[in-house]
């Protein structure tokens, strides 16, 4: 039923062929074993991404070798993460469901510009007229971070209602535009002598020294407004320690 040229000229596995790069058994193995899910269940329908289509149509091919009627595939373009590569949960670029409301309407706003219209198409619910407007506001010249800020607070709306999308909004505006501190801000206990490469570390805002390191030689680091430099700073107990745009801490 499949040709070993059919698997070879699949786009993704061409490339990494035509760069010298190993492509495994296990891959050319898998649209099969994908297929044969199609088969097991009987599926009527699949649904998946534009990548998937060599692996969709390989469920309808089998379907049929066994005498059952194919399925229909829906596919969807892919959505790109918040740094424009495919969205990944290995490259932290995701935007999950269970953000919070706050972290949901910052990552929207970190989308590059030119994601804009197609997350407005593909992740939220507004009417064709709206992105319509939307496109002709941002071909005339309209600001990109306005038009975004619609998108994030109508994302967030979606999944945390109207009252908390107001108030991401709000506290976006406030902090990044305004460069006020966030009303409110999780808590930090110091232990004794730590530096800020530690603080950064034990709290999760930085996975590693060398990250920490480079936050703090980028300038991304912050403590009661002042950038840090010295990778021994001690922070003192009632400061505030701020990493890039979004991350504040309460050191108690």
């Amino acid at each position: 039923q499949f040709s070993l040229n059919e698997f070879m000229s699949r786009e993704l596995i061409k490339k990494r062929l035509d760069e010298g790069k190993r492509v495994s058994v296990r891959e050319l193995l898998y649209p099969l074993m994908q297929g044969y899910d199609s088969v097991m269940v009987q599926a009527d329908v699949e649904l998946g991404g534009t990548d998937q289509r060599f692996n969709l149509l390989a469920g309808r091919t089998l379907q049929k070798h066994y005498g059952q009627k194919p399925q229909a595939i829906i596919m969807n373009p892919l959505v790109e993460g918040t740094d424009g590569r495919k969205m990944s949960s290995s490259w932290g670029n995701t935007v999950n469901l269970t953000d919070t409301a706050e972290n949901i309407f910052g990552k929207i706003m970190s989308v590059p510009d030119e994601l804009i219209l197609k997350y407005f198409m593909f992740m939220t619910r507004v009417v064709a007229e709206t992105i319509a407007a939307h496109t002709d506001a941002l071909k005339a010249g309209a600001n990109p971070r306005d038009v975004k800020l619609e998108l994030a607070e109508e994302i967030v709306r979606m999944y945390h209602g109207e009252a908390e999308a107001k108030k991401a909004r709000e506290g976006f505006i406030s902090i990044f535009c305004k460069g006020e501190m966030p009303e409110e801000m999780p808590e930090f206990k110091l232990k004794s002598e730590m530096t800020i490469v530690d603080v950064l570390i034990d709290s999760k805002l930085c996975s590693s020294k060398n990250q920490a390191r480079r936050d703090i030689d980028g300038g991304g680091v912050k403590l009661d407004g002042e950038v840090v430099t010295d990778y021994e700073t001690t922070p003192a107990s009632g400061s505030i320690l701020q990493k890039g745009k979004r991350h504040f801490l309460h050191l108690v």
